[in-house]
């Protein structure tokens, strides 16, 4: 199986329990705190029960409260932002973009500390107090004898300023807290649902080593279709590629689609009317329409067996002025309710082993994959220029995400435009480029979005994409571990990033590529320490024999690499 078994994590749980002093309290208030073993990093939620006879609302709430050394405290404030302390804070409150640092701005402020009477800065503006709270709401009402859950805060502290430290720190949080992001399986996104295509292409992905196939935009796959007919054909095809050892999923669109009539999109509080928010327009969830939306994609998952999603724009924290009965009051509540419907669905197709892609920040609520970080109409640039983006933006996605938290991009087939200057298809034609992209995503442990209708189009194609996926597997657990930045892809140079693991016999995994049209020779200046090394280091190229070299007092060696030209190389270290 492409994925692991994901088990609760290592560490201690507190809760205090707190209750008024009344004769009759009308609730308690239980705060939790999570201590996880081998890392600084603590998680910490709050619950709320009901102990009389009345409903009550919680209309606010502030689960975190945390005064902090400055990791700067300067005498003059102005219009330069002062640094806040060196401490990540993220909770599961969490939509919208790729990076934590969008999802986060819903609910971690750092605000000023009016207790704060003796630092330095004059204006007494430094932001060293946290708050962790969402924006509004969630005004929630607790039936007698019923609890109210906040969202979960989790706080690392760093041990360095050093950015690949700090790095590593949060993706090893990641790993603890949301051990699904680990499952990194190899996916062929198909533009078609005519069954014979997708099962030639479930016959070539099987043949490849590929382990999924997912009907992708474009496709004409629609799980908001009930018939029976529908169902039947998805299922079938589902069948058959678990015949072949792997799983089917498929495509639906959420957000920035607009639904007639208005009345089932949110409403923009600042107009008064739909659109002008975050992707234009975005379905309400606690619509009628909305609650059809997620009862429709849960029967087709309990129908098909489809076992892997990519739900295209989530709800990405739009305010909605409509009151919805039974479910939303209107704007107060709005936020937090379509936060539950969303979070509860992906938390249903996780229990059920489904692996759920979205471009958005739902890791901490079971998504497993978000994009890298790119933009689309880069895929419609010319081939040499995607070569080198491809290894630019995994470059600049894995300083906060493991290899396996972020895909990328391969356009088999044209998307965005370009022309045949743009796509690799006919594949057998453009075998270099196509070998270029495998490698530039499998040898840093990242999947792409690999879209058409086929993996290889002649034996010789067959092959190529045969031995990539060969490679990657034998390799595959040093290649989904963290990276290492070295040297950005500029075009110019060869550029290169270090796989590093000091729990492996592959201790590290060395990927150079040379995009110019000479060869390359340059000794690397290759830093070992995360490896774990401390003496010698058996470093072999492309599984010929090894050699060892002897690392220094900066734990680095200096190892001669030759790269042909428009080509790539690798080393294992050992």
């Amino acid at each position: 199986m492409p994925w692991r078994q994901s088990r609760p994590p290592e560490g201690l749980t507190l809760e205090m329990d707190f209750v008024p002093s009344d004769e009759d309290p009308s609730f308690s208030v239980t705060i939790y705190y999570q201590l996880y073993s081998g890392i600084p990093a603590i998680s910490k939620w709050l619950t709320i029960q009901n102990l009389g006879k009345e409903t009550i609302t919680v209309n606010q709430f502030t689960s975190e409260i945390l005064a902090v050394v400055p990791y700067e405290d300067p005498v003059e404030w102005r219009d330069v932002p002062i640094i806040p302390p060196n401490l990540h804070v993220e909770t599961d409150y969490a939509f919208g973009g790729f990076s934590h640092k969008n999802s986060s701005k819903h609910s971690v402020y750092w605000t000023t500390d009016p207790q704060f009477h003796t630092q330095v800065n004059y204006a007494n503006r430094n932001p060293c107090l946290l708050e962790v709270c969402p924006p509004q709401g969630p005004a929630q009402d607790i039936l007698p004898e019923g609890t109210f859950e906040s969202f979960r805060a989790f706080e690392l502290l760093y041990d360095s300023t050093n950015r690949e430290r700090r790095g590593l720190a949060l993706r090893r949080l990641y790993r603890i807290i949301a051990p699904w992001i680990t499952e990194n399986p190899l996916i062929l996104h198909v533009v078609s649902t005519n069954p014979e295509t997708v099962r030639n292409a479930i016959d070539q992905a099987s043949n490849c080593g590929f382990e999924m196939i997912s009907l992708s935009f474009g496709s004409g796959i629609n799980m908001e279709d009930e018939n029976d007919d529908n169902y039947q054909k998805c299922e079938n095809l589902a069948d058959y590629a678990d015949s072949k050892g792997l799983h089917l999923g498929g495509y639906s669109l959420l957000s920035s689609r607009r639904i007639q009539p208005d009345i089932d999109n949110i409403v923009n509080p600042k107009t008064g009317n739909p659109g002008d928010q975050t992707h234009g327009y975005c379905p309400a969830l606690a619509s009628k329409w909305g609650q059809n939306y997620f009862r429709k994609l849960r029967a087709f998952f309990e129908k098909t067996g489809f076992l892997q999603f990519t739900h295209d724009g989530s709800y990405p924290g739009d305010v909605d002025a409509a009151v919805r009965p039974p479910l939303q009051k209107g704007v107060e509540d709005s936020q937090w309710i379509q936060w539950k419907i969303v979070t509860d669905f992906y938390k249903w197709q996780r229990s059920l082993g489904i692996y759920v892609r979205v471009p958005d920040y739902y890791f901490l609520s079971g998504s497993n994959e978000c994009g890298m970080g790119y933009r689309e109409v880069n895929w419609s640039l010319p081939r040499i220029q995607q070569q080198i983006h491809t290894r630019q933006n995994i470059f600049d996605g894995t300083w906060e995400k493991t290899p396996s938290m972020g895909w990328m991009f391969v356009p088999l087939t044209q998307y965005h435009g370009g022309g045949d200057a743009a796509t690799i298809e006919p594949l057998n034609q453009h075998l270099d480029h196509y070998e270029i992209m495998l490698a530039a995503n499998l040898l840093f442990g990242v999947q792409a979005v690999y879209r058409g209708i086929r993996l290889y189009d002649g034996e010789k194609t067959k092959e190529m994409v045969s031995r990539m996926v060969a490679l990657y597997k034998k390799y595959r657990h040093i290649l989904e571990s963290d990276l290492i930045h070295l040297r950005r892809a500029n075009g110019r140079t060869i550029d290169y990033m270090l796989h590093s693991n000091p729990k492996l016999p592959e201790k590290g995994f060395l990927s150079v590529f040379n995009p110019t049209p000479k060869s390359i020779t340059e000794v690397i200046e290759l830093p070992l320490y995360y490896t774990g090394l401390t003496d010698t280091a058996e470093i072999s190229q492309r599984d010929n024999l090894s050699t060892t070299y002897r690392l220094d007092r900066d734990y680095c060696v200096e190892l001669p690499v030759t790269v042909p030209a428009t080509s790539y190389t690798w080393f294992v270290v050992r």
